[in-house]
């Protein structure tokens, strides 16, 4: 199975080359065999300093248990769920000839790094170092022959990228990157030597961070803004994020990104925009206007309402009395004490329907997205999904500092557009094709088929096009969707 992927991903990238007008492409996944459960409590300490709201040293303590090529409507990039929809991945080439890598796909940072043949991983605690997985596709500049070090006092820069649960050290690099078939001919990434144990496994080798510039560490432009309107027909990023209903299997269909555009075959009505909250772009913003519990209304704090929407997030995360107010809507709903601190455990017997607003239309939130499964094996308890982001938490937030990280749990629940060009976010209900409950899509979408792991595949002719013109067609393949941990 495993040469099988590996000829489709190659024959995709090739009929991208070609022309922007073939045909959609589906791609057929492997299922591989489960691994660990999601650790939350890793999960929650990740989003404390991804956010700035925790010390680099906190951070580290255990808790307390382009180039000038064709105009494109769109394009869809492989991506894999893996592990119960923690984080999602898509593959990048970097060089010439292309070296190919999987990236996870996350709308909260803005560098773009793969581990290089150097790569070791280090513990924080023990400062032991190992190599890093065999099965780790690392990148090789010795084999591009279009790999530099970027011009100026910039000359084999070290930078260190810092997440809750560990971090990378690399050198500042530049090559040919491409995604979907697009290309950036010098693209600034980060060549990474170092990083904690545990950051990535084998499978991913980096990750794509899809926010803006202004909080890039690498002080790069982020690849789809570096791909600006000379390739792409519109300033958007959308996702379709399906979620894993297999319990056995350790990946599965994971649903669409779409680079440049939006598939109007995988939701229904109107995309509903709201601008972004802040005046600078930094992480893709919106206000959290209200919420409810199983129909009924919880208040919601105005000043700590700035939300950012997050891809590279698997939970919500919130302000510490708006959580206790949504847990205390639900019956028999308690903290789940030390061994996840910030987090609630309610009735595995009971169903919570958790509904969110961002100041337009009010988007509800699957019952079994709401629940992490019991928090010991034979516990009749559940963990919730919601957890207290200010849990252990030693900097105050500033303005414009989101005080809600809106994650995977609710982004399996609708479709979502990012919007450069007003920077905004926009939610749209899923359609059937997708697994939703709206209506049909358009007469201009297809009915797709379905893939060969028995998901729904959508049509590449469906996409939104607000700036095509002449022959050039949306192009969409398959994605993976891929659990990883950061």
């Amino acid at each position: 199975m495993a040469p099988l992927e590996l000829i489709s991903a190659s024959f995709i990238l090739t009929l991208l080359t070609i022309t922007a007008s073939a045909d959609p492409i589906h791609v057929p996944l492997a299922r591989l065999s489960q691994r660990s459960p999601l650790d939350v409590n890793k999960e929650a300490l990740k989003l404390k300093y991804k956010y700035g709201l925790i010390s680099p040293h906190e951070a580290r303590k255990p808790p307390a248990r382009g180039s000038a090529g064709r105009r494109a409507s769109s394009v869809g990039i492989p991506v894999t769920n893996q592990n119960h929809d923690a984080s999602y991945y898509g593959t990048v080439t970097i060089g010439t000839p292309p070296q190919s890598f999987n990236v996870i796909l996350d709308t909260g940072s803005s560098d773009l790094w793969v581990a290089d043949t150097e790569c070791q991983e280090c513990s924080t605690t023990t400062r032991e170092c190992q190599q890093c997985d065999s099965t780790m596709p690392l990148f090789d500049a010795s084999k591009s022959s279009s790999f530099a070090s970027p011009a100026g006092n910039a000359v084999g820069s070290q930078v260190t990228i810092s997440y809750g649960s560990g971090s990378v050290i690399g050198s500042l690099s530049t090559d040919s990157v491409t995604m979907g078939g697009f290309t950036i001919p010098s693209q600034t990434f980060l060549s990474v030597s170092t990083l904690t144990p545990g950051l990535v496994d084998g499978a991913i080798s980096g990750i794509m961070g899809l926010a803006f510039s202004s909080i890039a560490s690498t002080h790069a432009t982020p690849f789809w803004q570096a791909l600006g309107s000379d390739q792409l027909s519109a300033p958007e990023l959308g996702f379709w994020l399906q979620r894993s209903n297999d319990d056995e299997v350790l990946e599965t269909p994971g649903g669409v990104f779409t680079l440049g555009g939006r598939n109007t075959s995988l939701f229904s009505g109107d995309v509903d925009f709201n601008n972004m909250p802040t005046s600078q772009a930094t992480f893709w913003l919106q206000t959290l206007s209200a919420a409810s519990v199983n129909g009924k209304s919880v208040t919601i704090s105005a000043d700590t309402a700035i939300s950012a929407i997050d891809t590279g997030t698997t939970l919500i995360g919130g302000p510490r009395k708006d959580v206790a107010a949504i847990w205390a809507a639900v019956p028999g709903a308690t903290s789940a004490g030390s061994d996840n601190p910030g987090f609630f455990v309610f009735p595995c017997t009971t169903d919570v329907t958790v509904s969110l607003a961002f100041g337009g239309k009010t988007w509800p939130i699957s019952t079994q997205d709401m629940n992490f499964g019991p928090v010991t094996p034979r516990s009749s308890m559940c963990l919730g999904a919601i957890f207290d982001l200010s849990q252990g938490t030693n900097i105050t937030p500033g303005p414009g500092t989101p005080g809600w990280i809106i994650g995977d749990t609710f982004l399996k629940n609708v479709y979502t557009v990012f919007r450069a060009t007003p920077p905004s976010v926009g939610f749209a209900e899923l359609s059937t094709v997708a697994g939703g409950t709206g209506t049909n899509p358009g007469q201009d979408s297809t009915t797709p088929g379905t893939g060969a792991a028995g998901a729904p595949q959508p049509s590449s002719t469906s996409a939104s096009n607000p700036k095509s013109s002449g022959g050039a067609s949306s192009m969409f393949f398959a994605l993976r969707l891929r659990e990883n941990m950061l």
